[in-house]
């Protein structure tokens, strides 16, 4: 066994000794466990204060949308150790409508990925200074890394120039010969 493999062990035995979940190996240099968006701030806070971890740097915040499952959202913290040459992935399972607190007091950068989680996803992480959209258009109504989120979308942005002003409106699909829906395939029809 090498030293990365040993620290790897070491790491591992005590994030599941001190944190009491079932952290495991998925590869030679990195980790994961899952928690709960109760316990996930307190989780995070250990594994970037304690002197054996030592996962300082926040890589990024991603979610998966699983539409057909009962807590739709997976939430995945990725953190790196730099004294130890490991990575961790936090993973999460949220409802819905859910809440999840916000880690901006343990890593500011994490204000700018909580801000696009909100945007393309409508998670909300309560205690976030600055949660408003990045990416979208204020006027942007839903979601739209949503797998139910319509590819067109529900309103169309053009400028005006007589009025000169952006206008919204409704999508207007124009296409002879074709039948538009805004039916979500992820969504289980009945005919």
């Amino acid at each position: 066994m090498s030293d990365i493999d040993n620290t790897l062990e070491e790491i591992m035995t005590h994030i599941n000794t001190c944190l009491n979940v079932k952290c495991i190996a998925q590869d030679s240099t990195t980790l994961e466990f899952y928690s709960t968006p109760q316990d996930i701030h307190n989780h995070i806070l250990f594994l970037c204060n304690d002197r054996i971890c030592k996962f300082q740097i926040l890589i990024d915040i991603f979610i998966v949308d699983y539409p057909h499952r009962e807590a739709r959202f997976e939430i995945i913290y990725s953190l790196l150790s730099i004294a130890n040459n490991i990575r961790i992935f936090c993973k999460v399972s949220l409802h819905e409508n859910e809440n999840i607190t916000s880690i901006t007091n343990i890593f500011n950068a994490a204000g700018w990925f909580e801000r696009e989680a909100f945007d393309m996803y409508g998670i909300l992480f309560t205690n976030n200074p600055d949660l408003r959209r990045i990416l979208t258009d204020y006027g942007f109504s839903g979601h739209p890394m949503l797998k139910d989120f319509p590819l067109s979308g529900y309103k169309e942005v053009r400028y005006d120039i007589a009025k000169k002003e952006v206008i919204y409106e409704p999508v207007n699909l124009q296409q002879d010969f074709r039948s538009f829906d805004f039916l979500s395939p992820w969504k289980e029809h009945k005919p």
